[in-house]
């Protein structure tokens, strides 16, 4: 167990600049805040790294066995933290490994272009708790390692795949294995009930404002809309993804 207790330390620094995308990408790690996100990614065997204040303890159930433990100060803590009142806890994260069983699935969530990380945080969630393989967040949409987006997953990242992609060559590639794939849109399209659930498929879902590529919604099995019963103009992306995926997926 390491102690540091300057902020001007290298290895302080160093860490600190993973709150930034630039760093992250350049790096292929990533930051994680708080007991309950770090407790998920050691059982997601994903934690090169646990950096924790020398006010709190590591609870003794946790079995992180030869991961390095460094103990610092508050004010640290403080810079390494991306929320208001922190925890104590951070830890330095790997994305999960990736080949093809992993990356492979027969239910899919496809998102373009989302920008906004509590949206983006909750659909992968959703995914996580609808039974969905993987999720596919492609070109334009927020970065899915930003604190923001890995608070509001609230550990989903280390359930299931997420990954970064190109939108288009997935649904080539789904379109040759013969899966449906659901756009969202308002126009041209089947309002969603009218799809019955299935064992396979994929789902695109869009940009808070503009909605899925007209693109990729022009190669899909088809497209739905969910109709709006009252007063409002929409529905939030988020809680519209958690309605069709519930629908769609086959329960068992």
């Amino acid at each position: 167990m390491k102690h540091i207790h300057s902020a001007k330390n290298p290895q302080i620094k160093q860490w600190k600049k993973l709150l930034t995308k630039k760093e992250r990408d350049k790096t292929g790690t990533f930051l994680v805040e708080g007991f309950h996100l770090v407790e998920e990614a050691l059982l997601g065997d994903q934690i090169i790294e646990i950096i924790i204040s020398e006010n709190k303890d590591l609870p003794p159930s946790w079995d992180y066995g030869s991961i390095s433990v460094t103990v610092v100060t508050d004010e640290i803590i403080l810079q390494l933290s991306d929320t208001e009142a922190p925890q104590g806890i951070v830890a330095v994260c790997r994305p999960q490994e990736m080949n093809a069983e992993t990356a492979n699935g027969k239910k899919l969530l496809l998102i373009d272009a989302v920008q906004d990380p509590g949206n983006l945080g909750t659909m992968i969630r959703t995914a996580d708790a609808a039974g969905i393989d993987a999720v596919i967040v492609g070109e334009g949409s927020v970065d899915i390692y930003n604190p923001k987006v890995l608070r509001s997953a609230q550990g989903s990242h280390f359930h299931l795949p997420v990954i970064r992609g190109n939108l288009f060559e997935w649904v080539k590639k789904l379109n040759e294995a013969a899966i449906p794939i659901y756009g969202t849109a308002l126009e041209n399209a089947k309002e969603y009930t009218d799809i019955h659930q299935s064992e396979m498929f994929a789902l695109i879902v869009g940009n808070e404002g503009s909605g899925v590529n007209k693109e990729l919604l022009a190669v899909t099995t088809a497209n739905l809309y969910i109709p709006i019963l009252g007063k409002s103009e929409s529905l939030n992306v988020a809680v519209a993804t958690g309605i069709l995926l519930y629908h769609l997926r086959n329960k068992k």
